[in-house]
């Protein structure tokens, strides 16, 4: 790899050309991946995904003019201290895309360009070069204005406050129902094989093992059956490779919250653990289900806690009996 200060002042323009169109393909990617579910942040994706086409023509047009046709192979990730990695996964290739990231990674990439430009001019001694990367901090300018100013003309504060809606609208249906899904099943179904064993035995070791294999088995279950119930294509719930897993992970978490007072050896030291723990398990659902799913919290609690309570006295009456 090459230290940026050691390019000629044909590779940095080489470099830029480079740059210039990879940044227009990912803003490209940017606008096909929201343009379903987001088509004013799409337009603005797509426009700036021209300007950077007119960026590399003219740099294009300034390499031909001083180095003629051939145009030397040069990315970031030849140069040593150059751009860092804009991300550690493509995120324009991600579905579904989340509005409020790609914003971010979209304004990251304007910054850190036009930061990088401008230290290049400050260090470098060569006049010429001086001048070509003092251009090329102005072009980064100039798209970070054009940006703002896109986003003022076609993302209008209506359209702004319909996409962030719709965003919220995906996220509660594919990381929030089916994470609270999983975490009431979790929470509420294992409790009675655990409390059943828990006073059948009354040993606090074997009741871990069974709550253990009670929370690990339902969380596959769960997360098999989210998985293959919907696709999401038609309900737009999202991946069903994102909500299988999520239901399973917050189906195992329910269960395991209460079994692991029971690595306590003094059994009912751990049971009275596990009993405040469900508590607070029931009181976290009833609040997720206030917040994001509009069901008032008395509601919510007298649902959740009611049914746990049922499944609880069943696990100990039939562990007693």
């Amino acid at each position: 790899m090459k230290r940026f200060a050691d390019l000629t002042e044909q590779e940095v323009l080489a470099l830029a050309i480079t740059n210039e169109e990879e940044d227009g393909r990912i803003y490209r990617g940017f606008a096909e991946g929201l343009r379903e579910q987001f088509p004013a942040s799409a337009k603005v994706f797509d426009e700036m995904a021209e300007e950077e086409v007119g960026h590399r023509t003219k740099l294009f047009d300034l390499y031909r003019e001083r180095f003629g046709d051939y145009l030397p192979l040069i990315r970031r990730q030849d140069v040593r201290d150059f751009l860092p990695n804009k991300s550690t996964k493509p995120l324009w290739l991600m579905r579904p895309l989340r509005l409020d990231e790609v914003r971010k990674f979209a304004e990251s990439m304007e910054i850190t360009a036009g930061r990088f430009y401008r230290k290049a001019a400050d260090n470098a001694r060569d006049v010429k070069t001086r001048q070509l990367l003092l251009e090329l901090a102005e072009a980064e300018a100039d798209h970070e204005n054009l940006a703002h100013k896109l986003t003022e003309e076609i993302l209008t504060t209506g359209a702004r406050a319909k996409e962030d809606e719709a965003a919220h609208r995906a996220f509660v249906l594919q990381y929030v129902q089916p994470g609270l899904a999983g975490l009431m099943d979790g929470s509420v179904s294992t409790l009675a094989p655990l409390f059943a064993a828990a006073f059948a035995t009354h040993n606090t070791w074997q009741t871990f093992l069974v709550g253990m294999a009670a929370s690990v088995g339902a969380g596959i279950s769960m997360a098999f059956a989210e998985g293959i119930s919907d696709d999401g294509s038609l309900t737009g719930r999202g991946s069903s490779w994102i909500r299988g897993p999520v239901t399973g992970i917050m189906t195992a978490i329910g269960g395991l919250g209460h079994t692991l007072p029971y690595l306590i050896p003094h059994f009912y030291t751990a049971t009275i653990l596990s009993v405040v723990v469900v508590a607070f398990e029931l009181a976290a659902i009833s609040w997720i289900r206030m917040r994001y799913m509009d069901t008032p919290f008395l509601r919510a609690t007298f649902q959740v806690v009611l049914g746990g309570v049922l499944v609880f006295i069943a696990g100990i009456l039939i562990g007693s009996s």
